[in-house]
């Protein structure tokens, strides 16, 4: 006699439970996610750092379907753009006397820093957003052309 009502609590959590997984999957935002139609154009001479910026958010929804945590895709999306972190580096080095040892104040941290060192905060953190957001907004990844996201 105690079977049937433990039986129909435990049908009524199994119900509650589903509707709230179900109800997470209407919790996406389609509308945060990156047009890729759109190419970078003339904006990439007029800013270095955009090179960076579109290919981590390139590579962020590309592998942003991992399974693993968005910590680690931010590290693998940086190591996938090195290409472009390297150029823009080197380009700052170039426009700077004294090089890549010029310390000043971080803007954001307040701790000493190098144009170097922020140039790779800016990958990183750029990173970090772009894998959260086509997650959050379940994007499309980007074409691929030749094992790579297309625009690169």
């Amino acid at each position: 006699m105690i079977r049937k009502p433990v039986m129909a609590v435990l049908a009524l959590a199994t119900l509650g439970l589903a509707a709230c997984e179900n109800g997470h999957d209407s919790m996406a935002n389609p509308k945060i996610c990156a047009d890729f139609k759109t190419a970078p154009g003339a904006t990439a001479a007029a800013d270095p750092s955009m090179p960076v910026e579109e290919c981590t958010r390139r590579w962020a929804y590309s592998l942003a379907g991992s399974k693993d945590s968005a910590e680690v895709v931010a590290d693998a999306v940086v190591a996938a753009c090195a290409a472009q972190l390297s150029k823009w580096n080197q380009a700052s080095l170039g426009q700077s006397a004294a090089g890549s040892n010029e310390q000043a104040l971080s803007l954001t941290t307040g701790q000493p820093t190098n144009p170097l060192a922020e140039h790779s905060a800016f990958a990183q953190g750029r990173a970090l957003l772009y894998v959260v957001q086509a997650r959050a907004g379940r994007c499309k990844a980007p074409p691929i052309e030749n094992g790579a996201p297309t625009g690169l």
